[in-house]
């Protein structure tokens, strides 16, 4: 049985630890919220943990709200809609609650309730998030429901633009929400397949931010500690869904790679990007299939670091040992092998690779990404 518990102000106020979504409430009113919306995906929308958060808010005289029109890929579209809800509510805040998905839209709705602008005015272009009318930003108290994405500790949300299929990142420092209750007890429910793809999201996370060749020795800490917990707990949490240790330290592990990424991601998230705008795949579970190909591809430019982090993480052999534990890791999490066995044909290569250099992801990669070595790596996907 969990005995963590931790209050933390870094990168906000988080609070980790079993039965903690007790506080929701409090955390809301900290806020200065009096009538939140939740915002989730559908298919939290039923479950019994968003019953019981919603119970709490209206226990404590919240209100009862649930905007819950979220695909797993959140849309404009969406985003629309939950702008809607909050609007038409007269709401004040919002309980970003559930995973990436839902605390992505939650986070944009809080967001875009107080602009007039497009949201893809907002784009995490240059200072483009000095466009926003800071004063309508509404407060977000971020609950995540999964141990993958870091969204929770995160000031930015991933929407994708329904027409063209392209995943745009949409930055600005008030995305960051001011309360987080992290409690592994809302985890444990988690189907096998989602803890792996979500735990492996945290991996690339902080291997990707580890890699990454800007200079940021303090994310580069974080990562390394945060793909160690990975290494330690997530085959416990897939081994077990109720061990709430291991559910925990993932949960920490989602938020040290979110923090870490700050130091930039790479080709994983450039390629799975795409992929899952496209074909609607699970962002953690795509990243984990692209992995050791953009091992391969980045090898002579990360061959030493890598070697340093095997060692942290007593793994012997230097990359090649590494690279063994990743596929070891991998398949011990029932990851598909390839693309292929995904079910994805390779049919759109030129178009994915095209999406691929535009990524904001790819600037971050030890190795240039150029439109002829990004099809080779495609390719070598599948």
């Amino acid at each position: 049985m969990s005995t963590i518990s931790a209050n933390w102000s870094y990168p906000n106020a988080f609070k980790l630890g079993r039965g903690r979504i007790k506080e929701l409430a409090d955390a809301c009113k900290s806020l200065g919220m009096k009538k939140p919306l939740l915002v989730t995906d559908r298919g939290l929308a039923s479950m019994a943990i968003t019953k019981t958060a919603l119970d709490i808010l209206e226990d404590a005289g919240l209100g009862r709200a649930l905007f819950a029109d979220v695909d797993p890929n959140p849309n404009e579209k969406n985003l629309e809609a939950g702008v809607k809800a909050f609007k038409d509510g007269g709401h004040d805040g919002v309980v970003a609650f559930g995973g990436g998905s839902g605390l992505d839209l939650g986070k944009c709705v809080a967001f875009m309730a107080g602009q007039t602008r497009p949201v893809w005015d907002f784009e995490d272009i240059g200072d483009w998030w000095t466009r926003a009318s800071v004063e309508g930003i509404a407060p977000i108290v971020a609950v995540p429901t999964t141990a993958g994405t870091g969204s929770e500790v995160g000031r930015a949300s991933v929407i994708t633009n329904s027409a063209t299929h392209v995943k745009k990142i949409i930055f600005h420092p008030k995305f960051l929400p001011g309360v987080v209750i992290a409690d592994p007890e809302l985890t444990v429910g988690m189907p096998k397949v989602i803890t792996a793809g979500t735990g492996m999201d945290a991996f690339a996370h902080c291997l990707e931010a580890y890699s990454s060749p800007f200079y940021h020795p303090m994310s580069a800490g974080i990562a390394l500690e945060g793909m160690r917990l990975v290494k330690e707990f997530l085959p416990r949490a897939y081994r077990e869904g109720t061990d709430l240790e291991a559910r925990a330290n993932m949960m920490s592990a989602a938020a040290m790679g979110a923090v870490a990424f700050q130091k930039g991601l790479g080709a994983i998230h450039a390629l799975s990007h795409p992929i899952g705008a496209v074909y609607n795949t699970h962002h953690g579970m795509t990243n984990a299939v692209v992995m050791p190909a953009v091992l391969r591809f980045n090898r002579k430019a990360i061959e030493e670091k890598i070697a340093r982090a095997a060692a942290y993480l007593g793994i012997s052999g230097g990359f090649d040992g590494f690279y063994d534990y990743v596929l070891q890791l991998r398949a011990e999490l029932g990851v598909p092998e390839n693309l292929s066995a995904m079910g994805i044909a390779p049919d759109r290569i030129d178009e994915l690779s095209a999406m691929a250099i535009e990524d904001p992801s790819a600037g971050g990669n030890p190795v240039a990404m150029t439109l002829e070595n990004t099809k080779a790596l495609f390719r070598d996907c599948f």
